[in-house]
């Protein structure tokens, strides 16, 4: 098993509902603590934890939707095909899929991406 630099660890409200929504939209169960209500999700090279509010982690009161100001950005291999299975699977769509320009120095990228929203209001930005 090898670790990401930076892996997001994320706190749910229902461990069980978070797990299938992952599970729904295609990522993997590397392992879990049940006992913790914790577990560890991977989708191609994109690695997500996410823990059952548990007042470990908790700098205040959470409330939906959680992680406000922030959005999780994932690289897929596909982001065509990834949008068609998202969309399938009835999962609501935050910002449909658009073509995003970003200046880094004097070069611009385009970025296709959409943005859906998790059970606990998460923005999870999936890009190619």
């Amino acid at each position: 098993m090898e670790f990401n630099s930076l892996i997001p660890e994320l706190s749910v409200s229902n461990i069980d509902n978070s797990i299938k929504f992952y599970k729904d939209i295609g990522f993997e169960i590397i392992y879990e603590r049940k006992e913790d209500k914790f577990c560890f999700l991977q989708l191609e090279k994109n690695q997500i934890m996410i823990e059952q509010v548990n007042d470990n982690w908790n700098t205040g009161v959470l409330e939906y939707p959680f992680g406000r100001g922030i959005n999780i950005s994932m690289s897929v291999g596909n982001v065509d095909l990834y949008y068609d299975k998202i969309v399938k699977s009835g999962v609501k769509i935050f910002r449909d899929m658009k073509i995003s320009k970003y200046r880094v120095d004097n070069t611009i990228y385009e970025d296709k991406e959409f943005l859906i929203q998790d059970p606990d209001g998460y923005l999870l930005r999936f890009n190619n």
